[in-house]
This record gives structure tokens, C-alpha cells and sequence, in this order.
């Protein structure tokens, strides 16, 4: 690749989007969907990573909504074509794994925490849950949970990934109060000095 040319349209996505509708209950949305799926084919029935979307250019052989010299065949495409057409005969999205169903949808299981990084600096958060700090390097976290009234320091341990994490124990944090903290990076023998805060806001 050469910075130069654009992407064109996946039609494996229009089949994921077929399955979404599916799972919505709208299953003449998805049947329609798998039109449009088969209608990207080659004149040989196989299917490719990207169609054309521009107007027709009859002199580089490129149709509207046809097979724009991509990979062709696209066994992904062709894999994702098979799964839609199994799940409009069962009526439902036939891969969906029990596990997910079983924890997000029949117990509705929600986090226990929320997780405050370095790139994704959350400022408030619900009561009732823990406050997760997830760090690059070694450190001892530095907390109030009273505006320095009183202070806590906590650890972080590693975890097989590389992580340096720990649960600070702010659960019982009513509403309105604010998380206050900051590191000593222990390998580096330093303080951070920067307090970083997190609101409490209503239970969810």
C-alpha cells in the first residue's frame, strides 16, 4: 500500500448488519439485506471483499455495486453469506454463544467497576461500584475519597498482560462525593504531582 486509493464497500458487513436485524426481530429487513448481499456476487457466484460504489466506468469495468477488483473470493464474505442463510431458515442468529446470552441478556450482569487509565480519563462514575486504575508501570496509588482529610495509599499488581492495576474501594462513596488521587511510581521513584479526580454521580 502507497498512502494512495480509498476503500469501497464490505458486502460481509451488509451480511452482519442482516444478522443484527435478524437478532431485532425483523426478519423480512434481513431477508432483504441477503438480497443485496447475493446482488454483489461475480458473474461466477463468488463473492468479493469490495464492491464499486461509484458511477459506472464501463472502460475499467467497474458496475455499480459489482465487484470492484478486490479478493475474489473472499472466503470471510462467503462464511459470513453461509451463516445468514442458517440463521433465516432457524428464524434466529444460529452462532449467537449461550455464555453472552445467558450473562448480558437472561441475568443482565452489569460491571462492578468502572476503569480509569491514562487514555481513557473517566470523570465520574455511578455509586456503588469500585474505581479501577490500570497503569503501564508499577506504582502505589495515592487516594481521598474526603479531599485529603484522610489518605490512602494502595499497590498495584501485574497481571499476565503487562498491566499494573488495582481496586480502589469506593463503593460505598455517596453520590456528590469526588475520588481523588495520584501515583508514586515506584520503579522510577517519583511522584506523579498531578491530583486526577473522579465525580460520584447516582447509582445506575
Amino acid at each position: 500500500f502507497d498512502g494512495t486509493g480509498q476503500g469501497r464497500p464490505w458486502p460481509l458487513l451488509v451480511g452482519e448488519r442482516a444478522h443484527y436485524e435478524l437478532a431485532a426481530g425483523r426478519e423480512d429487513k434481513a431477508a432483504s439485506l441477503l438480497k443485496t448481499f447475493e446482488g454483489s456476487a461475480g458473474a461466477g457466484g463468488l463473492l468479493p471483499e469490495q464492491v464499486w460504489d461509484g458511477p459506472d466506468m464501463p472502460e475499467r469495468e467497474l458496475w455499480h455495486g459489482r465487484p470492484s477488483g478486490s479478493a475474489m473470493p473472499l472466503v470471510w464474505a462467503h462464511s459470513e453469506h453461509i451463516k445468514l442463510l442458517r440463521s433465516l431458515s432457524d428464524g434466529a442468529v444460529f452462532d449467537i454463544p449461550p455464555q453472552g446470552v445467558r450473562r448480558y441478556i437472561e441475568d443482565s450482569t452489569v460491571a462492578p467497576r468502572r476503569t480509569w487509565r491514562f487514555n481513557h480519563k473517566v470523570r465520574t462514575m455511578p455509586a456503588g461500584k469500585l474505581l479501577r486504575v490500570e497503569l503501564l508501570a508499577r506504582a502505589v496509588v495515592h487516594w481521598s475519597s474526603d479531599d485529603w482529610a484522610t489518605a490512602h495509599d494502595t499497590a498495584t499488581i501485574e497481571n499476565a498482560f503487562g498491566i499494573h492495576f488495582t481496586d480502589l474501594p469506593v463503593a460505598d462513596a455517596s453520590p456528590g462525593n469526588t475520588i481523588v488521587f495520584t501515583f508514586f511510581w515506584s520503579d522510577a521513584g517519583r511522584w506523579e504531582n498531578v491530583d486526577f479526580f473522579v465525580g460520584i454521580g447516582e447509582p445506575d
